[in-house]
């Protein structure tokens, strides 16, 4: 009777290669929403729905990340998801929410229309000009900190999908891959 339970409750490879698929699209995609929701949610109430305040929904990717790798563990026991599938869960879940987050920026970007996008920009021109005065340390040439405002001036929507999406990947890994490695037994 023992056996026949083992057998039943066995996984095969292609099977938890889909649970680990499964998961983190499910995962993945809800807090890639919730950060979007959340970009649009300040842009509609009048904050800058591109600025630092993203920051507040990105610190749940990695959380998520690591509910998606607690799950899997949950699912297969009594067996161990390993270290594959477990790294696998994470970062895929990550990925996914970078790319949705990365993709509703653009979404935004064109809804909200050039206006708020000069104010973003403007907005980090202060920012950039802020620490050129106050930083000491990093006294910049003239001209590198006219370039820094050049760059400023030429920001993109590409570019900032592009910053969007390294952050939410970058922050999302700092936590899933100790996470990965510390429940894959």
């Amino acid at each position: 009777m023992a056996d026949a339970y083992q057998e039943s409750n066995t996984t095969e490879p292609g099977e938890a290669a889909g649970q680990v698929f499964r998961l983190a699209l499910r995962f993945g995609v809800g807090v890639g929403l919730v950060c979007a929701l959340w970009m649009a949610g300040l842009q509609m109430t009048g904050s800058n729905g591109f600025g630092p305040k993203q920051l507040l929904a990105q610190l749940l990717v990695p959380l998520t990340a690591v509910a998606s790798e607690w799950m899997l563990r949950r699912q297969l026991q009594p067996q161990r998801p390993g270290l594959g599938r477990s790294l696998g869960v994470g970062t895929l879940t990550v990925l996914i929410a970078a790319l949705i987050s990365a993709s509703s920026l653009v979404g935004l970007a064109h809804g909200a229309g050039e206006a708020a996008l000069a104010r973003h920009r403007d907005e980090v021109l202060e920012i950039v000009r802020a620490q050129q005065r106050e930083n000491p340390k990093a006294q910049l040439s003239e001209q590198a900190q006219q370039q820094q405002v050049r760059n400023v001036a030429n920001l993109s929507v590409g570019d900032m999908a592009i910053s969007n999406f390294t952050q939410v990947l970058m922050l999302g890994l700092v936590l899933a891959i100790p996470a990965g490695i510390f429940l894959r037994e």
